[in-house]
């Protein structure tokens, strides 16, 4: 059982962090904005993790 103690109780690293902020960014996005960089919604999770490594 300590090791699920452990597992739930570490702090998360920063990447997750700023995973999920890009993700919101992308995901607040308008779809003209979108279009004009020309991302696709299937491309979120990739462009959000290079964006949380930088």
């Amino acid at each position: 059982m300590a090791f699920f103690t452990e597992l739930f109780s570490r702090p998360r690293p920063k990447e997750v962090a700023r995973y999920r902020a890009a993700l919101a960014v992308l995901n607040a996005m308008s779809n003209t904005d979108r279009a004009d960089i020309g991302i696709k919604p299937a491309d979120f999770p990739r462009i959000a993790r290079e964006m949380s490594t930088r």
